[in-house]
């Protein structure tokens, strides 16, 4: 009888190290972290700046930060909590945010800007955070690198879209897009289908072995 033998990912030791230290930091588990950060290091030799909208208290960021600390880094958040989610979010999204008490609803989202700051100054990368709603905020910076890394946690319809309509032009060939709510709400899953089938695009949607959703840039 023949055994298999389970590779361990080359920087997994490093990714939950990481994680241990940005624990405070972010709502993600320990595991879908650990996923995150292997998926971004597979595609670490395509150059370019790294976004992420949707960021909380900063430590997904500060994660990737962690592995790719010669990158430039923008991270664009309210910082007031999410807006109000609508009938294309469906009907569990709804739900949750009238669910004010549950452990998962985290004030809405919202975060002091001060969490994130600390956690990508420790990192020693350089770094911009954009405080405000993606459709006053997305339209101000000019990166000065194509972008490689696109993480979306911008978990409603409108908020998904915003991010792709603005930002997916500016994602280089080969590029990674990461949707962290894919899985988890309707209007994200909506957003992204929505936006490629307008574009024409054939990038496909992919996902991780946990599931971490994303897709590679191909036009």
């Amino acid at each position: 009888m023949g055994f298999e033998i389970v590779r361990k990912h080359p920087i997994e030791r490093r990714a939950k190290e990481i994680f241990q230290k940005y624990t405070d930091y972010t709502m993600i588990s320990e595991s879908m972290y650990v996923e995150n950060l292997k998926l971004i290091w597979d595609f670490s030799s395509v150059k370019g700046c790294v976004i992420e909208c949707g960021v909380w208290r900063g430590g997904m960021s500060a994660g990737i930060a962690s592995l790719l600390p010669d990158r430039e880094f923008f991270l664009f958040d309210s910082f007031e909590g999410l807006p109000e989610a609508k009938s294309i979010d469906g009907e569990r999204a709804i739900a949750w945010q009238q669910d004010t008490e549950s452990p998962g609803y985290y004030e809405n989202c919202t975060a002091e800007v001060g969490f994130a700051t600390k956690a990508m100054v420790s990192t020693g990368a350089t770094h911009h955070i954009i405080k405000g709603w993606f459709k006053d905020t997305l339209h101000t910076i000019t990166p000065a690198e194509e972008i490689a890394v696109l993480r979306l946690d911008a978990d409603w319809y409108e908020s998904t879209m915003e991010c792709l309509s603005i930002l997916f032009p500016k994602v280089k060939q080969g590029g990674l897009i990461i949707f962290d709510d894919y899985f988890t709400w309707d209007g994200c899953s909506r957003a992204v289908h929505d936006y490629l089938s307008k574009i024409s695009s054939t990038s496909r949607i992919h996902k991780t072995p946990l599931g971490v959703a994303y897709i590679v840039k191909s036009d």
